[in-house]
């Protein structure tokens, strides 16, 4: 269950991915009907079947190219939640056994509900607000499958196993700290999705400035954030004033600034204090792939949002949550309760143990 678990997990990385490649190409209204495309399993190409697609839907024809990355996406989506089902069903079914099962329960009612969002985005002609919870709702799900592969192979570890080596006392102090740092990467990521669904990124192409200006004068906030904006026909291509999209990025870009001076000071504390315990490696984990996520980002505006940097800069948001989500665990696993004991002495293993 540990493997099926972690293989959804990596699973849903790349369903992640996969949905960033549809909005970039486009291609979230490739097919204008849900579970289906044009009312068939598969992308029609061949004339018949185009006439007949095209004849149910005259106001939107078929555009193989961009029906193909949204039918992949629903594929891999599909598939993913057959192994999550799969995953529950084996769960209830040795729950006797001592299986965890309320919380791939939760996964697979939850990846119901995920479905659900994904055919409103599609029903509702991509609604920015739809679309930004659908993409939440996708690391949403990723982060409950990490912490059900992590619980799993945990348990797998012999009791006292994971307290084998000897740790610094004083670790929980930085507890606050690290779930502050857990909540900043979410609301970056709830803002990145709110800027891909108001097709934002591209608002700014300069750097550090936005269109020459360190704050430009005319970002509009008010409009740029309003959960409440019009929207129809369609929202392909967004509807967003160019001033509200400027508020969007900048606040992406201040966002990613933020993220980045928190973790810059407080895994630079933590690593003083963990250096040299089974710590160091997460420590290290998060700040490689925090770098590389700002790089990545950095690399966006600077060669105007290239398709493989931008799938890749969605990938290593998801990157950067996994590994906060990790450091959060064996932080959980490895911190002791602050005793006088823990403050004052140096811990043993045999006092660890204890």
């Amino acid at each position: 269950m540990a493997r099926w678990s972690l293989l959804a997990t990596l699973l849903a990385v790349v369903v992640i991915m996969l949905g960033a490649w549809t909005r970039l190409v486009d291609a979230g209204l490739g097919c204008p009907d849900w579970p289906g495309c044009y009312g068939f399993l598969t992308v029609p190409h061949d004339e018949s079947r185009m006439a007949i697609a095209n004849a149910r839907f005259p106001d939107t024809p078929v555009d193989v190219e961009k029906g193909w990355p949204e039918m992949i996406h629903r594929y891999a989506a599909g598939t993913l939640g057959l192994v999550v089902f799969g995953l529950a069903g084996y769960a209830v079914r040795h729950r006797r056994e001592g299986v965890p099962f309320r919380l791939p329960l939760f996964i697979a009612a939850f990846i119901l509900l995920q479905g659900a969002f994904g055919m409103w985005t599609v029903t509702l002609k991509l609604w920015p607000q739809v679309v930004a919870l659908h993409l939440l709702g996708g690391f949403t799900t990723l982060s409950l499958l990490a912490l059900l592969t992590l619980r799993l192979r945990g348990e797998q570890q012999q009791t006292g196993e994971r307290f084998s080596e000897a740790v610094p006392g004083g670790l929980n102090r930085f507890r606050p700290w690290l779930y502050g740092g857990l909540m900043l990467v979410v609301m970056q990521i709830a803002l990145g999705a709110w800027t891909a669904a108001n097709y934002a990124a591209v608002a700014c192409t300069d750097l550090p400035t936005c269109q020459g200006e360190w704050w430009p004068e005319d970002m509009d906030f008010q409009h740029g954030f309003d959960v409440t904006q019009h929207v129809g026909p369609n929202y392909l291509g967004g509807q967003l004033t160019a001033d509200g999209r400027v508020a969007i990025h900048v606040s992406h870009r201040l966002g990613a600034m933020i993220v980045l001076a928190y973790f810059s000071v407080f895994l630079a504390l933590l690593w003083r204090r963990t250096k040299r315990t089974p710590l160091a490696g997460h420590v290290q984990l998060v700040a490689v792939v925090l770098g590389a996520q700002i790089a990545l980002g950095l690399a966006n505006i600077v060669f105007h949002i290239p398709l493989s940097v931008a799938v890749a800069h969605n990938a290593m948001g998801a990157g950067l949550l996994l590994a906060v989500i990790n450091l959060l665990w064996r932080f959980h696993q490895r911190a002791l309760p602050e005793t006088a004991d823990t403050k004052h002495t140096t811990t043993t293993e045999r006092e660890v143990t204890a």
